[in-house]
């Protein structure tokens, strides 16, 4: 099983890293660099690519990369809509094994909903 690492988009709250890390995985947020919230797309998926990390985003625009240039790296698409941060942490604790296994049997990018996960 291979050993998952995370950078979660800015655009998302750092508590999701914080989760990740507290279920053993290596996450970081884009606010762990300097300026981090200021981060373009191209630098988050530099940063994904260099440290072999997912990207785990709610924003169109990384989807739209990896349609344009494909992997690395691979990619984490939240589209649960306005979610509570208590919300989206309970999301992810139910489906994360899913999500693991999915990533582990090669998906390049896993597509979130409320109720499915699709892997490309």
């Amino acid at each position: 099983m291979e050993h998952l690492r995370f950078i979660v988009d800015t655009q998302l709250p750092p508590v999701l890293a914080s989760f990740l890390r507290r279920k053993g995985f290596d996450a970081i947020h884009t606010t762990h660099f300097d300026n981090g919230h200021l981060l373009a797309d191209n630098a988050i998926r530099t940063i994904a690519i260099a440290e072999e990390r997912i990207v785990i985003t709610k924003d169109s625009d990384f989807p739209d990369l990896f349609y344009k240039l494909g992997p690395p790296p691979r990619l984490l698409y939240l589209t649960l809509g306005n979610i509570r941060n208590n919300d989206l942490v309970d999301w992810l604790d139910q489906q994360l094994p899913s999500i693991i296994s999915l990533f582990n049997d090669s998906a390049s990018m896993v597509v979130a909903t409320r109720t499915h996960l699709i892997s490309y």
